[in-house]
C-alpha cells in the first residue's frame, strides 16, 4: 500500500472550512488578496486565528499564501503579516517572491516554506535548489504533463504539490484592465468589477469557450475555460507518492466542494485498497463529476497528457 497524498483545498469562507474537512480534506490555503494570488475568498487577520482554531480540533492543516507580486514598498507589511502568521502557528507559507523568504529567515525562523512560483516550477533541479534555501515543498506548475511531475517527485528533496481539480489561471496583470476599459467607454464600474461574484467572461468564439476574467488588488486574472478533472487518473502520481493533491476552490460553491472532496478521498483509498475496483469506479466519478459542474464549465485532463515540446 503506497502513501495516502495530502487533500489540500481552498475554502471560500471560514464557514466552509469545517465541512471541507469534514468531506476529506487534510488541509486549508487561505489568505488575503493583499499578499496572496486568486484565492477561493478574503480571510482576515481574525479569520486566519479562527481557522487555525477549526483545524487544529480537526488535525488539518492551514497554509497561507503570501504568493503575491511584490514591490519594495510591500516589503514592512509583508515582514509585519509573516510576524503575525509565525504567532498564530499557521502550519506553513505560501511563497513565490524570493523576498518573503528572506523576511521569514528573521521573521518566521522555524515556518515551513512552501515555493510556489506559478508556471516556472517546472523541474526537479529548481525545486530542490529552493530546498537548500529553506523550502519544504514545491508547488509544481499546471503546465507539466505527468511524466515531469513523476521525474520531478522521484528526483525531489521536498515534498511536491500537483493541482489536481478546478480552475487554473492563464494569464495575469498587474494592470485593472477591465475597469480601465469601461472608463475608456465612460462607464465607472470599478465597485463592482472587483469582485469575483461579479461573474464576467471573455468569449473566444473560434474555440467556443468562456474565460472567466476578475479583477482584484493583484490586477486582472484570465482563467482557463475548462476544469481540470483527474479523478481517473491518479494511480502513477499515488504511486510516485507526490506528497499533497490540490482541489481549487475559486468561483465554487461550498457544497459543490463537499461533494468534489468527497469523490476524490474516497477514490484516493479506494485505489490504495483495491487497484482493480478503483479501476472499475473511476469512469463513474468522472460522470459524477460532470453532472455537478457549474453551467459551461466542462472537465478536461490540463496539460497532465500533453506531449512536452522542446
Amino acid at each position: 500500500m503506497g502513501k495516502k497524498p495530502e487533500i489540500l483545498v481552498t475554502p471560500n469562507s471560514v464557514e466552509a472550512i469545517e465541512r471541507l474537512i469534514q468531506a476529506g480534506a487534510d488541509a486549508i490555503l487561505i489568505g488575503e488578496q493583499r499578499f496572496g494570488l486568486r484565492l477561493a475568498g478574503e480571510f482576515s487577520r481574525e479569520d486566519v486565528i479562527k481557522a487555525k482554531e477549526i483545524t487544529k480540533a480537526h488535525g488539518a492543516k492551514v497554509y497561507v499564501a503570501m504568493n503575491a507580486i511584490f514591490h519594495n514598498e510591500h516589503l514592512d507589511e509583508a515582514s509585519d503579516y509573516l510576524k503575525f502568521l509565525n504567532e498564530t502557528n499557521v502550519d506553513a507559507v505560501v511563497f513565490g517572491d524570493p523576498a518573503i523568504l528572506m523576511l521569514a529567515r528573521e521573521m518566521a525562523p522555524t515556518m515551513k516554506l512552501h515555493w510556489n512560483p506559478e508556471t516556472t516550477a517546472t523541474n526537479w533541479y529548481t525545486a530542490n535548489y529552493w530546498g537548500r534555501q529553506g523550502a519544504t515543498r514545491a508547488v509544481l506548475a499546471r503546465e507539466i504533463n505527468m511524466d515531469a511531475i513523476v521525474e520531478s517527485k522521484e528526483n525531489a528533496e521536498v515534498e511536491i504539490e500537483v493541482q489536481v481539480h478546478g480552475m487554473t489561471n492563464m494569464f495575469q496583470s498587474k494592470r485593472s484592465l477591465v475597469g480601465n476599459y469601461f472608463e475608456y467607454q465612460g462607464k465607472n464600474l470599478e465597485v463592482e468589477t472587483t469582485e469575483q461574484a461579479r461573474q464576467m467572461y471573455l468569449f473566444d468564439k473560434e474555440r467556443n469557450a468562456k474565460y472567466p476574467i476578475f479583477e482584484d488588488k493583484n490586477g486582472t486574472h484570465i482563467m482557463s475555460p475548462k476544469d481540470i478533472c483527474i479523478i481517473d487518473e491518479l494511480e502513477d502520481m499515488i504511486d510516485a507518492e507526490v506528497d499533497s493533491f490540490k482541489i481549487d476552490g475559486i468561483l465554487k460553491s461550498t457544497e459543490y466542494m463537499e461533494q468534489v472532496i468527497q469523490m476524490y478521498r474516497e477514490a484516493i483509498e479506494l485505489y490504495l485498497t483495491d487497484e482493480d475496483a478503483y479501476a472499475d469506479k473511476k469512469e463513474e466519478y468522472v460522470e459524477k463529476i460532470r453532472e455537478i459542474q457549474p453551467p459551461n464549465r466542462d472537465i478536461d485532463t490540463g496539460f497532465f497528457f500533453k506531449e512536452t515540446v522542446y
